[in-house]
């Protein structure tokens, strides 16, 4: 699409089409324009605000659960674009494919300013509901979109630049919409090409299930783009086209009326089943490269494969970090402390499987039959946190829905709410927090009556709240009332034998239901690697090792991320003769070495750790003080 249209060339837009009814082509870009016109001709009235009230977090939880699989193969984006969306003050958001808000992540301030124009989870942002904007329209153009400021229909979603892109299914039916959304005082000229890449990825993971009773052609004009995510990629059964992704298409000159029609014979005569990269002769006699494989089913290399699995063995989506005897042991106490009503306090590491381990609490404990609340105090805006968890009358604030709220933790009544991050809990709501705890009942926002309440309460944190309680940013009474137990998750590098940790997740994973091999080297620097990220990261790296691997064949050092193969040279040391090191130098050793493979960027050490840059700067300034 052209350019987004100049600031005053909009506004001149706006007044001849909205206010004077001419025609305003060649003004503004043309699928802004017919966004307008469709908006117009739907009866949308410019002048007033769309009215979208936001879902209970039951109603959003359903919603979220309902698109599973979506959210799971759009999260690596996800993750990798939240530290870029935090720099620039923005939110990277995954929606539905009629444009409701299923995840947002980035900037926790502007989320809040989102927010008062609906733009939060649960919230529908299709076109016939909020006007022009990038998800909606992108949605309805099927292809990238970028609104800015005045280019959306209503004046108040001026104050947002939107640039998203469609997720195109393998059949060619829109999936979602992948969206980042800043302020339009900054004009992110890159987002709509980051949104473009990550759609793309996203489009080719879409392969990964449901296609492995296909043949599949993996093909690029560029040789070496072959086996990444810019490849073109067509499924076919039986010899007729099933599935393509849109470069697949392209480069075939196909469009989506193919699919069930056109056949590997006459597209690519002669072509025999290979997993060797081999040249071939696209239409009109273009220059490509590309792999055929044989269904799954049938003989690789002389031996059968099976199919390969969903990689979601466990309801929940997440792979379980493995227990040892003494942590099979803190989980029966902790199912009995629950039971008896009193709290848990969980600390660990970032990505150390806190969560995971408080809803096998909750799933092995009395109430188990009754919800399980999670709350990230982290990820809440803080403008938002007090009404989410407490609830709110009807009118209680501007933009409050009309029958109010009951807040999260009445719907945690007769089940576990489990607060994670809870250092990061303003102090204001602490004390609320406290008077909750203290009284068993809930007074939400607006003057409404108190409401009794009873559930367990497990909390966790990855911060030392010594050290917030020394600090004054954390209550010494809330602390004593949450804590009565605490259960320390040990990170991933005090593993007593990371190799067969890492030969258990990955059967648990399907890579060897899936004929899918680690080489004898990965599997060295997988169990060498000191895995800051904790269980997080391992699982992540494993599941993108399975989606890269090939049935017969073990997966490659090359296909490790750069980051586990620099660590290489340390490797012999760190498996033959672990030194005794204490977790403080593990500490600053990791952070010091995030900072030199990022070049002295903290922002991008902080991603590399999965941690937020103020919490990296936290810790590496709190690490040298202990250093001198």
């Amino acid at each position: 699409m052209s350019p987004a249209s100049s600031h005053d060339a909009v506004f001149v837009a706006r007044r001849r089409f909205f206010d004077e009814g001419r025609s305003v082509s060649g003004i503004v870009a043309a699928p802004i324009l017919r966004s307008w016109e469709r908006c117009a001709e739907q009866g949308l009235d410019v002048s007033r605000s769309p009215s979208l009230e936001p879902p209970t977090a039951h109603e959003l939880r359903e919603l979220q659960e309902r698109h599973a699989r979506l959210g799971r193969l759009a999260r690596p984006e996800l993750d990798a674009l939240q530290g870029d969306a935090r720099l620039t003050g923005s939110v990277v958001i995954l929606t539905d494919t009629a444009g409701v808000v299923l995840d947002m992540v980035g900037d926790a301030a502007f989320a809040g300013r989102a927010a008062e124009v609906a733009l939060r989870p649960g919230v529908s942002w299709n076109e016939a509901a909020t006007g022009t904007n990038a998800i909606g329209t992108a949605l309805v153009e099927r292809q990238p979109i970028a609104v800015h400021g005045a280019e959306h229909f209503f004046e108040r979603h001026g104050i947002l630049a939107c640039a998203a892109a469609p997720l195109i299914d393998p059949r060619g039916n829109v999936a979602g919409a992948l969206d980042m959304t800043g302020p339009a005082a900054i004009r992110h000229v890159h987002a709509l090409g980051l949104m473009r890449l990550a759609a793309e990825q996203i489009e080719h993971r879409f392969f990964s299930e449901g296609f492995e009773h296909c043949t599949m052609l993996r093909f690029h004009a560029d040789r070496a783009l072959v086996g990444t995510p810019r490849e073109g990629v067509l499924a076919f059964a039986e010899g007729v086209l099933v599935g393509a992704n849109r470069r697949g298409l392209d480069l075939m000159k196909l469009d989506w009326s193919a699919i069930n029609r056109a056949k590997l014979a006459a597209l690519l005569p002669g072509i025999r089943p290979s997993d060797q990269i081999q040249p071939l002769r696209g239409p009109e006699g273009a220059r490509l490269y590309g792999r055929l494989l044989d269904a799954p089913h049938r003989a690789t290399r002389g031996r059968p494969i099976a199919p390969r699995p969903p990689t979601t063995p466990a309801p929940s989506g997440e792979i379980e970090p493995i227990l040892g005897e003494e942590m099979q042991a803190s989980l029966s106490r902790a199912v009995r402390l629950v039971n008896a009503g009193i709290p848990l306090l969980l600390l660990g590491e970032t990505g150390s499987g806190k969560d995971v381990f408080a809803r096998r609490v909750h799933a092995e404990s009395a109430r188990r039959d009754k919800p399980f609340v999670p709350v990230n105090c982290a990820a809440l805006p803080e403008s938002l946190i007090e009404s989410e968890l407490f609830g709110y009358e009807a009118g209680a604030f501007t933009g409050a829905r009309r029958q109010g709220a009951p807040g999260l933790l009445r719907q945690a009544d007769g089940g576990v709410l489990f607060l994670d991050e809870i250092g990061d809990m303003p102090l204001a709501l602490q004390s609320r927090l406290l008077r909750v705890l203290q009284d068993k009942q809930v007074s939400p926002l607006g003057g409404g009556k108190p409401v009794p309440v009873d559930f367990a309460l497990i909390c966790a944190t990855h911060q030392s709240l010594s050290t917030l309680l020394a600090a004054g940013a954390f209550r010494q009474d809330l602390y004593f009332r949450i804590a009565q137990y605490v259960v320390e998750r040990p990170p991933v590098r005090h593993h007593p034998d990371r190799l067969a940790l890492v030969r258990r997740l990955w059967r648990q994973l399907g890579g060897e239901t899936a004929g899918v091999e680690l080489s004898a080297e990965v599997e060295r620097l997988l169990a060498a690697y000191e895995w800051p990220g904790n269980f997080r990261q391992l699982v992540g790296t494993l599941r993108a090792l399975l989606v890269l691997g090939e049935p017969g064949q073990p997966v490659d050092v090359s296909a490790l991320p750069a980051e586990i193969r620099a660590a290489a040279p340390s490797c012999d040391m760190m498996v033959s003769a672990p030194a005794p090191v204490s977790l403080a130098e593990h500490t600053r050793t990791a952070l010091q070495a995030a900072l030199d493979a990022s070049d002295g960027n903290v922002s991008r050490a902080a991603r590399r750790l999965g941690i937020d840059r103020s919490t990296y700067y936290r810790r590496l300034l709190k690490e040298k003080e202990r250093g001198r």
